[in-house]
């Protein structure tokens, strides 16, 4: 899967999304996306890599646990195995669901 086809996947939740961060001051209204390629795990075969995998990384922030915008994501997603983990940043004062998964 190329990046921009994962990009479409988050974007079909009808959340707003974009890469890594929000450019400053504009950032959307709270629920939004933010996600990030954040390494590979690739399998190997005879010293070389026999078949890539992405490991992706899809931030949901809201400002309040939005179960809504929770299972909006999480049927974009339906495709893929991933792990979740809800933070909560309070310099922010905002929570943050670390959705990780390979591709």
């Amino acid at each position: 899967m190329e990046l921009d086809e994962f990009k479409a996947v988050l974007e079909s939740s009808g959340l707003p999304v974009t890469y890594n961060a929000w450019p400053e001051r504009e950032a959307p209204p709270l629920p939004y996306v933010c996600w990030l390629e954040s390494g590979s795990s690739n399998f190997a075969a005879d010293g070389v890599v026999y078949h890539p995998v992405k490991r992706l990384r899809a931030e949901l922030y809201e400002a309040y646990r939005d179960a809504a915008a929770e299972q909006a994501l999480e049927s974009a997603l339906d495709s893929f195995f991933y792990q979740k983990t809800p933070n909560y940043i309070d310099e922010e004062k905002c929570y943050q669901i670390i959705y990780e998964l390979e591709v």
